[in-house]
């Protein structure tokens, strides 16, 4: 009898094989990725490619959350997995279980997609590193406790500036829990607050060795201490985030404890040749100006100073004399504008009407000025007011006006 079998079947039947095949249940594959997409779960489709094939793959979120690197289109890596099928379309697939670069090394691939993403944001700028200070009273040493750095750090501070207060702070500086142990270390140098600058390094060694240097979590810690960090991993040819983000780097942590701290042996020299000079250069001006001194006292100015002020009082002296005529001109002639002014007013005086025989009428008691034969009345009694005293007067007639009485 002729058997017919469903699509799924089939599919299930083709997925039990492959599954149950031994060297398809974890192989490495070297290829070229294709149509890489990041999905919004979290899980990375791929295809990766040779000159004649193609092979689809995924890696799932949690395999691809330990990658150390950003996979992209024309990347050639090696990546681990398990050959399965796909039932719902039928393709065969890869899961990637592990990833790597084939042509660069992961760290250093991983190293420089990081330096790329904290340059981006700004932590290496220029204008974000801090001034170390000058005379530093406590230095923090973040590294192991143990290793060869420390020795030297504690050995050029106490040469260079004794008296310094040096504050060890364990760390590892390598291995799994290194990046969380540095950060850690980090935040105490934060909580102290009495520390003034903070070395955070180790001594060289392979990429593998340095990488807690180059971790993101590390950089972080580095740009936002409180205090200045001066960078000493590795050696003159090694460079990893932490330097790029510090605010200074050493090429080793001896360069570093001599960045820190002064020489104070340098700043005694420098004193005391800046003591020579001032010493020289107060001589110096005081010579000159003694010199200059004596030839002021020998001047004939400060020998006879009254000499200067004779000139000064004679012409004083003329100026008083001009201002005294000229102001008994002006006098002059204001009292004879004045006397002139004086008579036009005592001619337009009523007193002065009065004395050439004039008068003028008023009505009592103290009613005002007449003017006019129209403002008086028969039988009205009025003052006649002359120079030297006035007179009281009946109105009898009126004359030359339409007044009541008139003849």
């Amino acid at each position: 009898m002729l058997a017919i079998y469903s699509v799924s079947e089939v599919s299930r039947y083709i997925k039990g094989l492959i599954e149950s095949d031994d060297f398809l249940s974890g192989v490495w594959v070297k290829g070229e990725i294709s149509n890489f997409t990041l999905h919004s779960s979290g899980h990375m489709y791929f295809s990766l490619k040779d000159e004649s094939g193609r092979l689809r793959c995924v890696m799932f979120r949690f395999q691809n959350s330990r990658l150390k690197f950003m996979p992209s289109d024309g990347m050639s890596v090696f990546a681990y997995g398990a050959i399965g099928i796909y039932e719902r379309s039928g393709d065969i697939q890869l899961y990637v279980e592990e990833m790597m670069p084939s042509g660069t090394g992961s760290l250093y691939l991983a190293f420089l997609q990081l330096k790329e993403k904290l340059d981006k944001e700004g932590l290496f700028s220029p204008s974000r590193k801090r001034e170390l200070p000058r005379f530093p009273r406590v230095v923090a040493v973040v590294t192991s406790p143990t290793g060869a750095a420390v020795r030297d750090v504690i050995t050029v501070i106490s040469r260079r500036r004794p008296g310094t207060t040096i504050l060890v702070v364990p760390a590892l500086v390598q291995g799994d829990g290194a990046p969380e142990s540095l950060v850690a270390a980090l935040d105490l140098v934060n909580q102290a607050g009495f520390i003034d600058v903070v070395i955070v390094g180790r001594g060289g060694g392979s990429i593998e060795e340095l990488m807690a240097f180059n971790d993101e979590s590390v950089a972080r810690a580095i740009a936002s201490c409180t205090v200045p960090v001066i960078s000493a991993v590795g050696h003159e040819t090694d460079f990893t985030i932490a330097d790029f983000v510090a605010d200074r780097r050493a090429a080793t942590p001896s360069a570093a404890a001599e960045m820190a701290v002064p020489d104070i042996t340098e700043l005694g020299k420098t004193l005391f040749q800046l003591n020579l000079r001032l010493n020289s250069n107060i001589r110096t001006a005081v010579s000159d100006n003694r010199g200059k001194l004596q030839s002021l006292i020998r001047s004939h100015v400060l020998r006879f100073p009254m000499e200067l002020t004779r000139d000064c009082r004679q012409r004083l002296s003329l100026s008083t004399d001009g201002l005294y005529a000229s102001t008994t001109s002006i006098l002059s002639k204001k009292r004879e504008d004045f006397r002139a002014l004086a008579g036009q007013l005592d001619g337009l005086s009523p007193l002065g009407t009065l004395s050439r025989g004039y008068g003028f009428i008023r009505k009592l008691p103290g009613m005002g000025v007449v003017r006019s034969v129209e403002e008086v009345t028969l039988g009205e009694d009025l003052e006649i007011v002359l120079q030297d005293g006035s007179l009281r007067c009946i109105v009898e007639s009126v004359q030359g006006g339409n007044a009541d009485g008139k003849g």
